[in-house]
């Protein structure tokens, strides 16, 4: 119980951010991925979901593609046994330096290392039912995270968890900038007409959203962060880095602003999504 308590308390204060995106953001990303499956890729997927229940979190199914995607964020409810993935949502990129693909990612606990090292396994079809259906659900959620800007950048605000904010109705005292990128502006952004869905972007876009790799849509966020997640807050110091005690206004400016990139960034997050798993199953 001594145990339990200390772990519980050492969450609380981790700097690791709640949740990326939310449940319905990661859920479309892994459906946009789905749809941009070769048969090869779908037929793989659908077997290592098919043993999905292997992972034994009744609670947090791994049944579809969907499921998996949000399935990172579904088991911190159960730090006993998944305390050690905390680190893996996000890296934390200083935005007052020159970008380091490397940068705050201690012994490959982050986002960034962690998509590959994920994939290398969910492809290894020496590994037993649950090691790889675990491991597919973190690349579809992770791959998700880190097209999040607040999940790669930051000010010295743990990504902005320490940067207060209002928005709408909620006061200050209860949100925070990562938090709204998560969940309040995500939601409106991607579901305000017209909705994306599976199908939205052209052959083209999809062609130039498959460019690149993980570092490279790593320091694509980076820089969203860098250029929109914190200069188009109202009462935000422009400085590097960031003040203490920042409270910040989300109005309607910042979220027209911030629409686009939320709705880019998820469209990229799962035609790439696509492409990684296109190439771990081609065969």
């Amino acid at each position: 119980m001594i145990k339990r308590l200390i772990l519980a308390l050492s969450l609380v204060a981790a700097p690791a951010p709640a949740l990326a995106w939310g449940d319905y953001a990661h859920r479309l990303i892994a459906n946009i991925a789905l749809a941009e499956l070769t048969p090869t890729a779908r037929a793989e997927v659908r077997h290592i979901l098919a043993r999905g229940a292997a992972v034994d979190t009744p609670a947090c199914p791994i049944g579809t593609l969907a499921d998996a995607a949000a399935w990172p964020d579904c088991v911190r409810s159960l730090p006993d046994r998944f305390a050690f993935s905390f680190p893996w949502h996000y890296q934390n990129i200083d935005v007052c330096v020159p970008f380091d693909a490397d940068a705050k990612c201690p012994d490959g606990n982050c986002v960034t290392a962690q998509i590959t090292r994920q994939l290398a396994i969910a492809a290894d079809r020496r590994k037993g039912a649950a090691e790889r259906a675990q491991a597919l659900a973190f690349v579809a959620h992770f791959v998700g995270d880190m097209h999040q800007p607040l999940h790669i950048g930051e000010k010295h605000d743990k990504g902005g968890n320490d940067v207060r904010a209002a928005y709408g109705a909620k006061a200050p005292d209860r949100m925070n900038l990562h938090r709204i990128w998560d969940s309040d502006l995500a939601e409106r952004a991607l579901t305000e007409p017209p909705a994306i869905g599976p199908r939205s972007p052209s052959l083209a876009e999809r062609r130039d959203r498959a460019r690149g790799g993980v570092a490279d849509w790593a320091r694509e966020s980076w820089d969203l962060s860098r250029t929109v997640a914190y200069p188009e807050l109202k009462n935000y110091p422009d400085t590097c880095p960031a003040t203490s005690e920042i409270r910040a206004t989300i109005d309607e400016a910042y979220v027209a602003a911030a629409r686009d990139t939320v709705r880019l960034q998820v469209e990229r997050a799962g035609v790439r999504l696509a492409m990684l798993l296109n190439g771990a199953f081609a065969r």
